[in-house]
């Protein structure tokens, strides 16, 4: 599906520009921005007042976390004064798990969950349920191969709009989602496919993937 998946990685770049964001900073916050994904997924922790500050200097911490935050390159205590997410992943609970490193961190999205492991050619298992029956969905990993999926139909479904308040993560993330099957896919969407898309995990995987990536550059 190259040109539908060309589609959906432009539209999702223009309701989330992360990588034009990131290019927009300089350089020393652009290796800020990348080591704190970096930490998130290798180490399932943000880093710390005391890392931020090695990498752009002491006296410039909290301008550094402010700029990522009003850019919502990353997602913020609620003191504003530390990061406890960098898409696709956070320290903050979400439906979906994901297991690295003999380690547990969380994903944005489901979309955001699958991107991981291409992101930094890490195995991981990821844990989550069908947004629509609750049932269980978990899938091994590895880079940009599937070794494993229960169930093996399962879908990823995007509703796309707009992010709304200070976080995508808080808003259209959420619509971001697990469905069982393709049954389960035709009752979330209701037919409504301007707004809906849905991906095989063959097809989210790269999706994910492209948008992602480029912010490790």
């Amino acid at each position: 599906m190259p040109d539908t998946l060309s589609q959906a990685v432009q539209r999702l770049n223009s309701q989330l520009p992360l990588k034009d964001r990131h290019d927009r900073l300089s350089e020393p916050l652009k290796a800020l921005h990348r080591e704190v994904i970096k930490s998130l997924v290798m180490h399932a922790r943000p880093l710390t007042r005391s890392e931020v500050a090695a990498l752009v200097g002491e006296g410039e911490v909290d301008a550094a976390i402010a700029r990522l935050g009003k850019d919502d390159l990353v997602v913020l205590s609620k003191d504003q004064r530390q990061i406890v997410g960098a898409y696709p992943v956070t320290s903050e609970a979400t439906p979906h798990e994901v297991h690295v490193n003999g380690q547990i961190l969380y994903a944005m999205c489901a979309l955001d969950a699958l991107a991981v492991s291409p992101m930094y050619e890490v195995p991981v298992e990821i844990r989550s349920r069908c947004r629509v029956s609750g049932d269980t969905v978990c899938i091994t990993q590895d880079g940009m191969r599937i070794m494993e999926a229960r169930p093996p139909t399962v879908r990823v479904g995007v509703r796309w709009q707009m992010p709304s308040g200070d976080h995508a993560a808080h808003s259209m993330c959420m619509e971001m989602v697990f469905l069982r099957d393709d049954a389960t896919a035709a009752a979330w969407h209701g037919g409504d496919l301007d707004h809906h898309s849905v991906f095989t995990l063959d097809e989210a995987i790269p999706f994910g993937a492209r948008f992602f990536k480029p912010l490790l550059a």
